[in-house]
């Protein structure tokens, strides 16, 4: 059976991810194919995932730190340059989890790393994750893939996965935190271009067989309308947000002016129903606020926009509504 080796040169998580969907829905099924590739600094999400739930966004934005979420489910992970990632695709009649996971193995047994399978879908070395894993099948190819820890910032793992505990009741999936560690820990040397080189030897070796390494980038996406595709998909607000499971806000605090008791119903991270309790004398104020929110995208940058255009159109309401803007835009804080 064929092999091949493809390699990414761009480090934009959404060219990325598209790639993967590239792979593992027009390359011929009848290979095995290894796809390596590193993103910037990501967060990337499942696809059952609730990013408002998982991450901050905002400290992300103000980092420019990129979000995406993939076909695949499973938990929310943080990408830097020192995550080393992998792709495997095999037809699924030739598919071997096993094999993939010894391929992995194997490699970083020739870097001096004795690590062993945690479970179905972790790698370990001592008693510390140094690989996580997800799946996909279609009905002739199957595909895993999975990320190595090299050197990734571990300290901002908690700056963008521990977020605000909003009060939020989500459907989606909430990742588990677990005991992780670098590849640097037990090898000093070792990087990205080291490892990438390691795996491949393995892959070759494990198959008997050698290919030529394929290196991917921008000008891949004029040569490939289909991946051009993928990569806007992943790139587009509706996939990465709009595609959050069902969720509620509930939030309540007390002005001066009277407590508001409010509830937000989300589908497709749009605002589609707005239940306001309140005491407060001024019964427009809160009929203009349920008639603003409703059909809202769930972005601060949308909401304060009507917010902005309610205080343009109800100047006497002005101290009111900025009350309820800057509180709720606080709350949707990560």
């Amino acid at each position: 059976m064929k092999l091949r080796i493809l390699k990414s040169a761009v480090t934009n998580p959404w060219f990325n991810l598209a790639t993967e969907d590239w792979i593992f829905n027009t390359l011929d099924p009848d290979s095995h194919t290894l796809f390596l590739w590193r993103n910037s600094e990501t967060v990337v999400i499942g696809r059952s995932q609730n990013p408002w739930v998982e991450c901050k966004i905002d400290k992300m934005e103000a980092d420019d730190v990129f979000l995406a979420r993939r076909q695949s489910g499973g938990g929310a992970v943080f990408h830097d340059l020192g995550n080393t990632n992998f792709t495997f695709l095999s037809p699924k009649a030739d598919y071997d989890q096993d094999a993939n996971f010894t391929i992995i193995i194997n490699a970083l047994k020739k870097l001096g790393i004795d690590a062993d399978l945690s479970g179905r879908n972790d790698m370990q070395v001592d008693d510390k994750k140094i690989s996580g894993s997800a799946f996909k099948h279609a009905a002739d190819r199957s595909f895993h893939h999975g990320t190595l820890l090299v050197n990734a910032d571990m300290q901002k793992l908690g700056n963008y996965l521990n977020p605000h505990p909003l009060k939020l009741k989500a459907k989606g999936i909430k990742s588990v935190r677990a005991r992780v560690a670098n590849l640097v820990e037990f090898n000093e040397d070792i990087n990205h271009e080291t490892l990438s080189e390691a795996i491949i030897e393995a892959f070759c070796e494990y198959y008997g067989d050698t290919t030529p390494v394929e290196e991917l980038d921008e000008a891949s996406l004029a040569k490939q309308p289909t991946l051009n595709k993928y990569y806007q998909q992943m790139a587009d607000w509706d996939w990465r947000f709009g595609k959050t499971p069902e969720f509620t806000h509930h939030i309540e605090t007390r002005f001066d002016w009277g407590i508001i008791d409010l509830h937000l119903d989300v589908k497709q991270a749009v605002i589609r129903e707005v239940i306001i309790f309140s005491d407060a004398l001024n019964v427009e104020l809160i009929d203009l606020l349920k008639e603003s929110l409703a059909d809202v995208k769930y972005d601060k940058h949308d909401i304060k926009a009507k917010f902005d255009e309610l205080n343009r159109a109800h100047p006497d309401l002005a101290a009111q509504i900025d009350d309820v803007s800057e509180w709720l835009l606080g709350e949707m804080e990560g």
